[in-house]
């Protein structure tokens, strides 16, 4: 078995790319992109910037967000918050229905944000919001041309109505990185400082950062340049970059980006998608940021039993439509409906939570009910997936691969509930090897006894996004692809440690 090297640990691990990160008092609040998963755009808090809790989703309700028509890795885009005249600012942008950037207010991110308003004359994507001194807001911006990528532009906004008060314009092109984005705006001191990501959000991942007089230039980039980046590294945290600045109460300073945790043989692969990390970030005396340590949390196991109450957990969310929409709760649990009569369309119904962690174990003790054929599943997307398959006394376990499907193996079970099970266990052979993939995923059903029955397995690297493609990460939850099938409980125990 190949030794397991020693990763920083991720201040909120799994799907959660793009973060940004806003500070009110001693609390910090943070948001993450989400793409074609609903609810939209997590929101989470922290009074310490290593320890984070999940506290709900910004777009929390069908009125603020649609994403019925995301392809994979489509909808929900990078987003910003913000603290300002004595309201939280959230924009994003839904590139899944045709408005283009998504701006909601809240005067308490914990209660329920406003109803969008739409900028779709500001058309690109990762909006910044930044206000210049006489009060106007700056939506700074990922241009989209008709040629393509544009760079780094800006626009005066009304943030009443959405509508643009000047053409756009452009501010920086970065350092020669391709896809300039990601923008962020700060005033510190006599300088406006703008900070971006650029050489991609694979390999060649950097953060960059320039100043200037005013928001809209001219910008002098800093002979530091990059302030951060793993590319050509030997580091276990790769495609480092997107990230955002935020003041602490004693006026030093953090920055939280996200990176990839990628294993097996090269090119290696990563599964749990872009994960956030944080790290101290310090001003030289010549004006200009160095990056410092990395705030690591620890990094224990963790078990938790979901599904147990008659509320969603918040961490749950679903492809292209609510949880709420396929999950339902009833006497004896959780009914999942089937939205599709395909097993490999995009729109079978699946709600799940985020892998969080290199190993973990998915369990779910489900009911067919009638003819429902559904059960448990790990997905990348609809086309890379391992699922447990309940239909009537049979249990299968399949794997979608691209237009693949194929059983794997398959079990008769009594009547009644039967418990699933989904395992991501470390990979084993030569590192120097092509079979070393990043884990590999076993599936199978636990009997009376807890004694575990294999039914297959496959090589994590097909439910990952080297293989996929696209920008999330894996998830792990219950599916039904026909009639309905009843969710009793749902387990996750996991953690970076295979040992634990």
């Amino acid at each position: 078995m190949t030794p397991v090297p020693v990763t920083p640990a991720p201040v909120v691990p799994g799907f959660h790319p793009d973060p940004s990160v806003c500070r009110v008092g001693d609390t910090y609040w943070m948001v993450h992109s989400s793409f074609e998963y609903a609810p939209g755009v997590p929101l989470y808090r922290s009074t310490d910037l290593v320890s984070w809790e999940q506290v709900g989703h910004v777009l929390a309700r069908p009125s603020q967000l649609d994403v019925s028509a995301a392809p994979g890795s489509g909808g929900i885009t990078a987003c910003t918050i913000r603290h300002h005249d004595g309201r939280f600012w959230m924009v994003t942008t839904n590139l899944a229905d045709g408005g283009w950037q998504t701006l909601v207010t809240a005067e308490d991110p914990l209660g329920e944000w406003s109803e969008p308003v739409r900028m779709d004359e500001v058309r690109g994507i990762d909006p910044d919001l930044a206000w210049d001194d006489d009060g106007t807001l700056l939506v700074t911006y990922a241009g989209f041309g008709a040629d393509g990528p544009a760079g780094v532009v800006q626009q005066a906004v009304d943030p009443v109505t959405g509508w643009a008060l000047t053409e756009r314009r452009h501010v920086w092109q970065g350092t020669g990185g391709r896809f300039p984005e990601g923008p962020h705006l700060y005033r510190v001191g006599e300088h406006w400082y703008l900070l971006i990501a650029e050489g991609g959000t694979e390999r060649g991942h950097a953060v960059t950062i320039a100043r200037g007089p005013s928001p809209q230039g001219p910008w002098e980039p800093c002979p530091h340049n990059p302030l951060l980046t793993h590319r050509g590294v030997e580091h276990p945290v790769q495609n480092t970059g997107h990230a955002d600045l935020v003041q602490r109460p004693d006026r030093s300073w953090a920055i939280v980006f996200h990176g990839v945790r990628p294993r097996g043989a090269s090119p290696q692969f990563h599964v749990l998608g872009r994960e956030t990390f944080a790290a101290e970030v310090h001003w030289g005396d010549d004006g200009w940021l160095r990056l410092g340590e990395w705030l690591t949390p620890p990094a224990g196991p963790v078990e938790v039993e979901e599904l147990a109450g008659a509320a969603l957990p918040v961490s749950w969310a679903s492809p292209r439509r609510f949880p709420g929409e396929v999950l339902t709760r009833g006497e004896g649990g959780w009914r999942l409906t089937a939205a599709a009569a395909d097993p490999a369309s995009d729109d079978a119904a699946f709600a799940g939570r985020r892998q969080e962690h290199l190993y973990c174990r998915a369990r779910a003790v489900v009911a067919a009910d009638g003819d429902g054929v559904g059960g448990l599943s790990v997905r990348m997307d609809p086309r890379h997936r391992l699922d447990l398959q309940v239909a009537g006394d049979v249990v299968r376990a399949v794997a979608q691969v691209g237009p693949l499907r194929q059983l794997l193996g398959e079990v008769a079970v009594p009547a009644g509930d039967v418990v699933l099970e989904v395992r991501a266990v470390p990979s084993e052979g030569h590192f120097s090897s092509t079979a070393l993939g990043p884990d590999q995923l076993v599936a199978g059903v636990v009997d009376a006894d807890g004694g575990f029955t294999e039914l297959g397995r496959i090589d994590g690297r097909y439910v990952s996004t080297e293989v996929a493609g696209g920008m999330t990460g894996r998830m792990v939850g219950v599916w039904c692809s026909s009639g309905s099938v009843v969710v009793r409980s749902f387990r996750y125990a996991a953690a970076d440690d295979p040992a634990a």
